[in-house]
């Protein structure tokens, strides 16, 4: 079977599963579409098995052999960081920077560090002998929260300013942290002394170089790219514009050893900003709210189908389902600190940590992250438990996420209206 032919089956396959979950199941989109893959994907394993057709490994091969991952990390990332930014409110996220900042630095490492010993203790009452390094690493691999997924799934939940800014705020910075601390965590399976890698400061130096630096490099495109903007009269033209400063951002942040995630983001956000009262903003803001769909809906699928390269025990899917709530808890006390020592009141510091925790949602970026993973003895069984914990959140957080904010803010709704109009998705 070509690649092509792989290509062709797949896109058949997601609007066929498009148009049944928008005609009867009427999920979120992006929520059916990762449960109409996963469907897809149970019933070509199960006629591979009763049947023995023999296809689940040359599919397996395919997918290994195209990439993925770093297709994703190398420029979808860009692309989705981008289109998620350009219609933030930049004022409200200046405004709650502190906290914005501390989520995306201070909880991200709180994340990886409970997961981590969380993960280990787990790993060892289930006789797995599996090195704390490498459950550092899983940490940092799930302890960002996915922009696109959560910027999708808030759609028009009516949260108040604060809540939504630090929600969306951090899931857009904390990819550039996550990636980070990603690299620290594998320099640490590699045999580096943890001294070295994280004592002295040499973490936090080595964050605040990445995300500043990538911050500085947006804001210099972003300006550019603005400028050059304001001065050119046709669409297409400015949507090029804006599609060049997303690539060439990105890979200038990487040639620029700087975050390209935090400089895509700060690109996105000061063209957003730059161009909120111009008569230029629609047409590319209709491009790339048609392009982020689309790239949504693939993603989606894409971590669907992922799980047809993965050969698992039932053994593993166990510890992968006793991982999930370490992970919640993990998520809960990265955010409880900063927002306790942020917030005034007591009842406004618990409210914030349950909608933060139950909206840190995990996608794309913890899934391409992981299967970039070297190979070793270790490396199925981590896929398995983060692949756990990214459709738990999806599907169960995601799904369940409106009820909670309609319970949460139930006297803010009685007085201004429904907190979650109609769908979430818009």
């Amino acid at each position: 079977m070509a690649s092509i032919d792989i290509v062709a089956i797949v896109l058949a396959a997601a609007a066929l599963i498009g148009a049944v979950n928008d005609r009867w199941a009427r999920v979120p989109a992006p929520i059916g579409m990762l449960l109409g893959s996963l469907l897809v994907v149970l019933l070509i394993a199960a006629a591979d098995r009763i049947l023995h057709l023999q296809i689940m490994q040359p599919i397996r091969t395919r997918l290994a052999a195209a990439d993925l991952p770093h297709v994703f990390l190398g420029w979808v990332l860009a692309l989705l960081l981008f289109a998620g930014s350009l219609h933030v409110d930049l004022s409200a996220l200046r405004q709650h920077r502190r906290v914005i900042f501390a989520l995306a630095t201070i909880g991200i490492i709180l994340s990886a560090t409970v997961f981590c010993f969380g993960l280990r203790a787990l790993l060892w009452l289930a006789g797995s002998e599996v090195g704390l390094a490498w459950c550092f690493v899983l940490g940092a691999i799930l302890a960002p929260t996915d922009a696109v997924v959560v910027e999708t799934l808030l759609g028009r939940a009516k949260l108040p300013v604060p809540t939504r800014s630090a929600i969306v705020g951090e899931s857009l910075f904390n990819d550039g942290a996550g990636v980070v601390l990603f690299l620290v965590a594998l320099r640490l399976t590699e045999g580096s002394p943890a001294g070295q890698v994280l004592g002295h400061g040499r973490l936090a130096a080595l964050m605040a170089e990445q995300l500043m630096g990538g911050a500085a490099l947006g804001v210099l495109c972003g300006l550019a790219a603005a400028w050059t903007i304001r001065r050119v009269a046709e669409d297409a033209i400015r949507i090029i514009v804006s599609l060049a400063l997303v690539v060439g951002c990105y890979r200038l942040a990487i040639v620029a050893q700087v975050s390209g995630p935090v400089a895509v983001v700060s690109a996105g956000l000061l063209l957003g900003w730059a161009l909120g009262n111009a008569a230029e903003r629609p047409p590319i803001m209709e491009f790339w709210s048609l392009l982020e769909r689309v790239l949504n809906l693939g993603l989606f699928l894409g971590i669907g189908v992922q799980v047809l390269a993965l050969a698992v025990t039932w053994r593993q899917v166990a510890i992968a389902a006793a991982a999930v709530p370490i992970a919640l808890c993990a998520r809960m006390l990265s955010v409880a600190v900063p927002l306790a020592v942020s917030a005034r009141a007591v009842r406004t510091a618990a409210r914030q940590t349950a909608v933060l925790t139950w909206a840190g949602m995990r996608g794309g970026i913890s899934i391409a992250l992981a299967l970039t993973l070297p190979e070793s003895g270790y490396r199925t069984g981590l896929l398995v438990i983060c692949y756990a914990v990214v459709l738990f959140s999806i599907v169960v957080q995601g799904l369940t996420l409106p009820a909670l904010l309609r319970r949460l803010y139930a006297e803010e709704a009685g007085e201004e209206g429904p907190i979650v109009p109609g769908s979430m998705l818009g």
